[in-house]
């Protein structure tokens, strides 16, 4: 490997990386492009000059993918699955049905991301995410304000971030060995955030667009949707938890996740055709997605700061632009956090950029007016703002315990 490029004793990576971010900040309408375009300027910057962390030249870069391929591979599966899934929720009539159990006034939205908060505990971020995406979408008539598209994505986020089985970085905790009760305190922070960003946002939506009033009448329920629904969800719980207690290297060597999703949307194809026509766009917006994930794979961090509170805060900053799994990695190779807190911050800050987060790219996929960092920023300020106060408040009710570094 040959000596990296340094602006201002900063390696070039971090520019290319950071033009990138900023060029999908500016020209929303062109992200994809732009992520690719900073993909290859990066991949070719170290074929030339730096090399990658397995070795120099074509064979360190594929050698870096064989070692991404899981985690890049069950992202694609999983938002490509959990898309179609979404789909069958929608004409299940369901959907249809929740005007007429939501409190009709802004006390409906509030209502509705604690269901999402609920369900990501459980399930999937993905898959909560799009399930309130769909419900928003029909109980608001199609006019979902940006402001509480952010707060959908940061419930899901929220709800996963004291739970092994509810987010992709604690379910590496859990692999990792730490005991998943150390990450049940994130809720503290998570729970406060909620009640932080859930009143605004959803005022902000009942000024947009109020709930319905009443559902339409005549509406049947198709059970058999809801059941594949149902299958899928169970099926995904069930793989993720046995991989996790019976075979944890499993995990390392096949998406088992994203298989699992498929082969029950595929063995249920035949009963209930799923809406293929969905996959073009949200093919687009899994690719950008992969794309900054192996960009920011890519980068030269060989170590973070030392494992304090600041730097857990700081973590959460920069998960909003930041991919948050090798951010996690990082974190359990160094050890000596407290897991609780850095399982909120990295999963909870990527709900602050649309593209922070797996959540915010499927959210935006289905929504895509979305994609655009100056109103997201600009109509989501509650959830940067609860992130800090939900950070806070976990620092003073519980305190930063950390684990001794193994």
């Amino acid at each position: 490997m040959t000596t990296p490029v340094l602006i201002l004793g900063i390696p070039l990576d971090f520019f290319l990386f950071g033009l990138t971010l900023l060029g999908v900040a500016i020209f929303h309408r062109h992200t994809l492009w732009i992520a690719l375009t900073g993909l290859a300027a990066t991949i070719a910057y170290k074929l030339m000059f730096t090399g990658f962390a397995t070795g120099p030249g074509l064979l360190g870069l594929t050698l870096h993918l064989g070692h991404e391929w899981v985690t890049l591979t069950n992202l694609f599966l999983l938002l490509m699955g959990f898309a179609l899934l979404s789909a069958h929720f929608e004409k299940s009539g369901i959907p249809d049905e929740m005007p007429a159990l939501l409190p009709n006034d802004w006390r409906g939205p509030v209502v509705l991301l604690g269901i999402v908060f609920v369900l990501s505990s459980f399930l999937d971020n993905i898959a909560a995410a799009l399930i309130g995406g769909t419900v928003a979408r029909h109980v608001f008539r199609g006019k979902v304000h940006i402001g509480y598209l952010a707060a959908i994505v940061a419930a899901s986020n929220a709800g996963g971030a004291g739970s092994v089985i509810g987010d992709t970085t604690t379910t590496m905790m859990w692999i990792a060995g730490v005991n998943p009760l150390s990450v049940v305190e994130a809720y503290v922070a998570a729970g406060t955030a909620l009640l932080v960003f859930a009143v605004p946002a959803s005022i902000q939506q009942h000024n947009f667009a109020p709930i319905v009033k009443d559902a339409p009448r005549g509406l049947r329920i198709e059970w058999v949707r809801v059941g594949i629904v149902a299958a899928i969800l169970i099926a995904a719980l069930a793989a993720n938890i046995s991989a996790n207690v019976y075979f944890p290297d499993l995990l390392h060597r096949l998406p088992l996740l994203g298989l699992t999703i498929w082969a029950v949307l595929l063995l249920t194809a035949p009963i209930r055709r799923p809406d293929w026509k969905l996959m073009p766009s949200t093919f687009k917006g899994t690719i950008f997605l992969l794309a900054l994930v192996v960009i920011a794979s890519l980068m030269p961090v060989e170590r973070l700061p030392a494992a304090t509170w600041q730097t857990a805060l700081g973590l959460g900053l920069v998960s909003a632009g930041f991919d948050n799994i090798p951010l996690t990695a990082l974190a359990l190779n160094q050890g000596g956090y407290d897991w609780g807190f850095l399982a909120y911050a990295v999963g909870f800050g990527g709900s602050m950029m649309w593209f922070g987060s797996s959540a915010g790219v499927a959210l935006t996929n289905m929504f895509p007016e979305g994609k655009s960092v100056y109103l997201w920023l600009r109509f989501g300020w509650p959830v940067p703002v609860a992130y800090l106060i939900g950070f806070f408040a976990l620092l003073t009710l519980v305190g930063w315990n950390p684990d001794p570094i193994r």
